[in-house]
């Protein structure tokens, strides 16, 4: 029997909050139980083996029967709802990533939901004909360049249909509408000339604006008779991501031309068109064809393989060289920085030591492991695919650091306004709710995010519109009571449920020493004055020798990194932060005492509590705060002194951290 493999990864917020803990089950498709798993710190299971057919199925166009075997996923998490992904397509030979987006619970909500995702087979074996209508002149156009749109917003459903929009970023909508269209087993050159096919023509619909010059809200829809075929929330094969992540920003034009030509496809076999054979592709590929030669059978013959550099919703554009071990420069600055921000939620990703602006071997393991959780070539280089990826997960976890920043100033609150809005409110009223769908929005794809500008304009309509969709309330754009309850037991549902990997969730308590300040406790501890300050009550700064602080930290580490500045030495530092110079030493493989302005060193932490206190919520069992936090069902109960295994909601835990 062949082999495929299955990887799981529970994550949200834009993949910026990894969900550990997650229990998933993989059944086969006679119902049985074949893995039971649960995700790690970074949101993931081990890639699992499982039976499948050869992939030699999937190779011949005239087989008439399913080239592969399917399996069942089910997944639920404490403070989520569960999810259902059914007829999960596995190819021998191929490992399929499945993106799993749980949705937190309502605050009100009295058990999980379940969502439902079917697979099934992919449109290369359908024998639905296509009726794909568009541009193949350099006119009409609307967009004076060829855009990435990051993110592209997908209608999940034929033009016409009152279907959800989702919004998702450009590779993986290309790496899904690839493991959607055609089997991940042919030929790299045949894989490659399809994708390009899928790239071009959603960067046609998006560069003619075909959808949007019409009136609808979204770039491209997910139908096979008029797009391509796209499934929220399937799985993705590893062959296809790498070579999108290759690819992505490149697309089809003819020569002298900047527009992408619309490239139309069928599978060939049971649907003919007069754009590219999917099944056809395979063929040429097997008579030793490049990707640009079989796309030249398909389309005109002066087509070209052309990059655009121009991606929206990325902080900083890729320097267009690699990055390694030896680079140096603001561009090595600016990877190390995000990658140390992002090691905050993903802390499987080690630290980096390395002079800032250079490329060391610290650098590279960060890199790496970095590849390895988003399922990039773990190469430890910084190319094109690994750069957007970096600045994409950067971006996510700092929007999610600005908006909660911004939540505590507006002060929402547990209690929604009284006010009727629509479009054309303008006031403080309209900036909370702005606020609100900019959160949610967050965490529920099909939630389109407003600016927030206090004005109730047709964004922030068309938002209020997709919220009352999902949130199953008449969709009348209108904000009253309902849609404000709506919004706020959801709003507060993310906040009791959703794990917070940033420095603040869990605290350890310290006792103030000489020459402490606030300042020197958040860099100490990676977290802020003001966050030190809320979780302590502080009107001021004033601290006193012996008074025992609150500090945020997501992970208790036996030591902390420090910056050697202009008069620093080793017993100064020592007495400082409370430990030894022989400690000091020690822990930084030290044989003299002489340090370097610039040095980074491992300081010895002191005063580290045992446990955190943790507030039981529902859908809490003792196992599965066990599994969370790395810990044991027995040293939980014998930390709190606890007879039974039964919680109750509010109950105050102490964790052993």
């Amino acid at each position: 029997m062949a082999i495929g493999y299955l990887i799981i990864q529970a994550r949200t917020a834009h993949e910026a909050v990894p969900l550990s803990g997650v229990q998933i089950r993989i059944l086969n498709n006679e119902g049985r139980s074949v893995y039971d798993l649960t995700t790690d710190e970074s949101g993931e299971t081990q890639a699992v083996p499982l039976e499948t057919l050869s992939k030699d199925f999937s190779l011949n166009e005239n087989y008439a029967g399913t080239p592969y075997l399917s399996y069942d996923v089910y997944a639920r998490a404490a403070g989520f709802n569960s999810t259902h992904v059914s007829d999960i397509p596995i190819f021998e030979g191929e490992t399929a990533v499945l993106p799993l987006t749980l949705l937190p619970m309502q605050e009100t909500q009295r058990g999980p939901l379940q969502a439902e995702i079917s697979v099934g087979k992919p449109a290369v074996a359908m024998r639905e004909m296509r009726q794909q209508e568009g541009s193949t002149l350099a006119s009409p156009y609307i967009l004076r360049q060829v855009v990435i749109p990051n993110p592209i917003t997908v209608h999940l459903g034929t033009p016409s249909s009152s279907a959800s929009n989702v919004q998702v970023s450009f590779p993986d909508y290309v790496k899904n509408v690839a493991s959607s269209e055609i089997y991940p087993t042919w030929p790299d050159a045949a894989l490659r000339a399809n994708i390009y096919a899928i790239i071009t023509f959603a960067l046609n619909r998006v560069y003619t604006e075909w959808y949007r010059s019409r009136g609808y809200d979204y770039d491209i829809t997910n139908s096979t008779a008029y797009d391509q075929y796209f499934i929220y929330g399937r799985p993705i094969y590893d062959s296809i991501s790498r070579i999108v992540d290759e690819i992505f920003n490149e697309y089809v034009r003819r020569s002298g031309q900047d527009s992408p030509y619309f490239t139309s496809f069928c599978n060939g076999t049971t649907a003919t068109c007069q754009g590219l054979s999917q099944w056809g592709t395979v063929t040429l590929a097997n008579q030793g064809q490049s990707p640009l030669q079989i796309l030249r059978s398909y389309y005109p013959k002066d087509i070209e393989i052309a990059e655009t550099n121009i991606i929206t919703g990325v902080i900083s554009s890729y320097p267009g060289t690699s990055l390694k071990v030896g680079s140096r420069g603001l561009n090595v600055q600016t990877i190390q920085t995000y990658l140390n921000r992002i090691r905050r939620n993903y802390p499987a990703i080690p630290a980096i030591t390395d002079e800032t602006g250079v490329f060391g071997n610290s650098t590279k393991a960060a890199v790496t492991k970095f590849q390895s959780i988003f399922n990039l070539a773990a190469d430890g280089v910084v190319g094109k695919a690994t750069w957007y990826k970096i600045s994409s997960i950067y971006a996510g976890i700092t929007r999610l650091a600005e908006l909660d920043s911004e939540g505590t100033s507006l002060g929402i609150g547990t209690v929604p306004p009284d006010s009727v809005l629509r479009q054309g409110s303008t006031g403080p009223d309209v900036i909370t709710l702005q606020y609100l769908l900019n959160v949610i929005s967050e965490y529920y794809p099909g939630i389109p995010a407003p600016s927030q500008n206090g004005s109730f304009d047709n964004s922030t309509r068309q938002s209020v519109i997709a919220f009352q969709q999902m949130a199953g309330l008449n969709p009348d754009g209108i904000v009253g009571s309902l849609t404000w309850n709506a919004l706020y037991g959801i709003y507060l549902g993310i906040e009791q449920n959703v794990p917070s990997p940033d420095p603040g969730t869990d605290t350890i308590e310290y006792v103030v020493r000489s020459g402490d300040t606030l300042w020197l406790l958040s860099e100490r501890y990676g977290t802020t004055v003001d966050a030190i300050k809320a979780l302590n009550g502080l009107t001021s700064d004033t601290l006193h020798i012996g008074q025992i602080l609150k500090i945020p930290s997501s992970q208790v580490s036996p030591y902390f990194e420090y910056t050697v500045q202009s008069g620093d030495s080793l017993w100064l530092l020592s007495r400082r932060y409370g430990t030894t110079v022989d400690a000091i030493k020690a822990l930084n493989g030290l044989t003299g005492d002489t340090l370097h302005i610039g040095q980074i060193l491992k300081i010895p932490s002191s005063q580290v509590s045992p446990y955190f206190e943790y507030t039981v919520r529902s859908g809490d069992t003792l196992w599965l705060l066990s599994r969370r936090y790395g810990t044991t069902v027995d040293a939980i109960k014998a930390l709190n002194g606890l007879t039974s295994n039964t919680l109750n909601i509010g109950q105050v835990l102490k964790i052993p951290a």
